[in-house]
């Protein structure tokens, strides 16, 4: 009994999606596969697997075919990635200029994965790549040749073991078919690709600040935030984490994004776009907020407050942050 090889697709959506739209951009490409997986905040993967039977075309074919439609229905550019799982098909993606596909064969995988970055793995973060490139391990075939008890003394026996699986291209994951859940999220494309990390910081301070008038308009508590960052070459980095607390405050959104921003150690990275996404919403009466006994605090939101009822009356401009102050 032979297993069928898995056909597997990464689509980035170039646009800034709300819930909406993004449900219907789901039920687009449930037209050719119900194996349908959003990645929020720009992203989904689909097992073409059974579909290439049922359509009679190629894997190449079904992923053209899946981008024409994004365009002619939605006006949307997408890159995507071909592989036999969902690690080597995201992977795929973020190497693809806009517009582009990047198929990676499964017999070709090791030879594909061998000269890339060991950054590009998922699950390597800051911590991880500066120990091993302390080491002089910079690419995935350095971590392919390295012995197992070698690494394993380097990361542990656990990381160790996943990095090897996955520097060997292996991913067993099946796509789950889901909806993205709710969530708000906003987009800031820059004039040009920005290499200045003190724009990357004001960028960013700018993203929490809109999402906290958001959430705030709609009576809703975060309790996540997503950043992702998108780069020259058109490969992107997205970094998650939860909230200390739920909360639609602005400064709060704003350190979480900012710790955010610094874990992914940009330095000199060449970049062209940022997008951040609030998710775990909740109402807002229905979350809970630690009081506090230091009366800045009581002052920074009943200025938010009225911060947000002059924007209501005046306009988005009427009021801005300092930090953001032309």
């Amino acid at each position: 009994m032979t297993t069928r090889r898995r056909h597997i697709a990464h689509f980035h959506l170039h646009a800034a999606l709300r819930e909406a739209r993004y449900d219907d951009i789901i039920e687009l490409v449930s037209g050719i596969t119900p194996h349908v997986q959003a990645i929020p905040p720009n992203a989904l993967q689909v097992d073409l697997t059974s579909a290439l039977r049922y359509f009679d075309m190629s894997p190449y074919d079904a992923v053209q075919t899946v981008k024409m439609r994004l365009k002619a229905h939605y006006d949307i550019d997408s890159s995507a990635g071909l592989a036999g799982n969902r690690m080597l098909a995201a992977m795929a993606a973020d190497a693809s200029a806009p517009g582009d596909t990047t198929s990676v064969p499964t017999g070709e995988a090791a030879d594909w994965l061998y000269p890339r970055p060991v950054t590009a793995l998922p699950g390597i973060g800051r911590a991880t790549a500066d120990t091993l490139h302390r080491y002089g391990l910079h690419t995935i075939g350095q971590l392919t040749d390295l012995p197992p008890a070698t690494l394993q003394r380097l990361l542990g026996a656990g990381q160790a073991r996943l990095l090897t699986e996955r520097a060997l291209g292996h991913d067993p994951r099946p796509i789950v078919p889901a909806e993205p859940a709710a969530h708000l999220a906003a987009d800031l494309v820059l004039g040009r690709d920005c290499l200045d990390p003190a724009q990357h910081h004001r960028a960013v301070l700018e993203l929490a600040d809109r999402i906290g008038q958001r959430l705030r308009g709609e009576r809703e508590f975060a309790g996540r935030l997503t950043l992702t960052v998108r780069y020259a070459d058109s490969t992107s980095t997205t970094r998650t984490r939860a909230l200390p607390e739920p909360t639609d405050h602005s400064p709060a959104l704003a350190a979480t994004a900012l710790g955010l921003l610094t874990s992914l150690g940009l330095q000199r990275a060449r970049v062209r776009a940022f997008v951040l996404r609030a998710d775990d919403l909740r109402p807002a009466g229905s979350a809970y907020r630690q009081l506090s006994m230091d009366p800045a605090d009581a002052r920074a939101r009943a200025v938010e407050a009225a911060a947000d009822r002059a924007r209501r009356r005046f306009g988005q401009e009427a009021v801005r942050p300092a930090a953001l102050a032309d």
